[in-house]
């Protein structure tokens, strides 16, 4: 087979193409062959040496895909080959061939096509645990997303939105903006324009993945309210004075997607209602932008421009 890997941590440089070995398939688990494969900004760190990656000569990046089952491990059970699978934390994903456990993939319905299901994955399940575990908000509450035009934040926005939340949020671009707008927010603001001195106290819930940003959150929420704070996007978070926190009743929430996403089950039963909304036609994305595996160092610079709207994904 044909992949993406690189022998040394470094930039987009030391990405390579070409030919590695074909995966070996256990007992339980699926081979399948790569229709479309995620682009996420762990894999930025993984490239870095930043952040875990699992052990492999030579390194291969790549956690989250879409593909058809080739091939059955001998104790496989619940899977056909032809059947159209969802993984979202699988290593070596950035190859024509991958192996997955049998309990990680999930079953795509045929009302979700590969390119849908390969765009909405990872962040689509992240902002479900977001708006269900942690956020739990009501009917007619005031909530703000940091980022609310990114892979997370469109979904997690109009999830919301469907739900019933009354949604604001900052981004980095009038695009950006007009887009957020479009996908139904209340009112979404540009970044250093001044808007937050109208908002101090005003929201229930701020869902903040950028980190550096933490203590705005805080100044945003309305006593009782929750910060659901799950990334760092933007740097380390400040420290926080939890005895000021004590005194407003205002409390953070965090958590950990792979805490909530522990067995077939829970993929299941969570991947169908994130697929619902789509087929409900209750939460639209912006295309992904598309490169072939082998234009992969491409893929990454145009990632770490930040100049991307919506996902962007890696095609053998």
């Amino acid at each position: 087979m044909n992949g993406l890997y690189f022998e040394c941590f470094g930039s987009s440089d030391v990405l390579k193409y070409g030919e590695l070995p074909d995966p070996v398939v256990g007992d339980k688990e699926l081979l399948v062959q790569m229709e479309y494969i995620g682009l996420n900004y762990a894999d930025i760190y993984r490239r870095k040496g930043d952040y875990h990656i699992e052990e492999h000569k030579p390194y291969i990046n790549g956690y989250e895909g879409v593909g058809t089952v080739v091939e059955l491990g001998t104790a496989v059970t619940e899977y056909e080959v032809g059947d159209k699978v969802l993984f979202v934390d699988v290593p070596f994903a950035n190859a024509e061939l991958v192996a997955v456990p049998e309990g990680h993939a999930i079953r795509i319905p045929k009302s979700v096509d590969s390119q849908l299901a390969a765009s909405i994955g990872l962040q689509g399940l992240t902002a479900d645990f977001l708006a269900h575990d942690l956020g739990m908000n009501q009917v007619n509450d005031h909530a703000f997303v940091h980022g609310i035009s990114g892979g997370v934040g469109q979904i997690l926005s109009q999830m919301l939105t469907a739900d019933g939340v009354k949604v604001y949020g900052v981004t980095s671009t009038e695009e950006k903006r007009k887009l957020a707008l479009s996908q139904g927010a209340e009112m979404v603001f540009l970044r250093k324009s001044g808007w937050e001195s109208n908002f101090q106290s005003f929201f229930d819930t701020v869902y903040d993945g950028v980190g550096s940003t933490l203590l705005d959150s805080i100044s945003l929420l309305k006593n009782r309210g929750a910060v659901v704070f799950f990334g760092m996007a933007g740097g380390t978070p400040p420290t926080i004075d939890f005895i000021k926190l004590l005194s407003q009743s205002k409390s953070i929430l965090t958590g950990d997607l792979w805490d909530y996403l522990t067995s077939p089950d829970e993929r299941k039963e969570r991947s169908a209602r994130l697929f619902k909304y789509f087929e409900d036609g209750k939460i639209v994305t912006s295309p992904p932008t598309i490169y072939s595996l082998k234009e992969g160092k491409n893929a990454h610079d145009h990632l770490e421009s930040g100049k991307s709207i919506g996902k962007i994904l890696l095609q053998p």
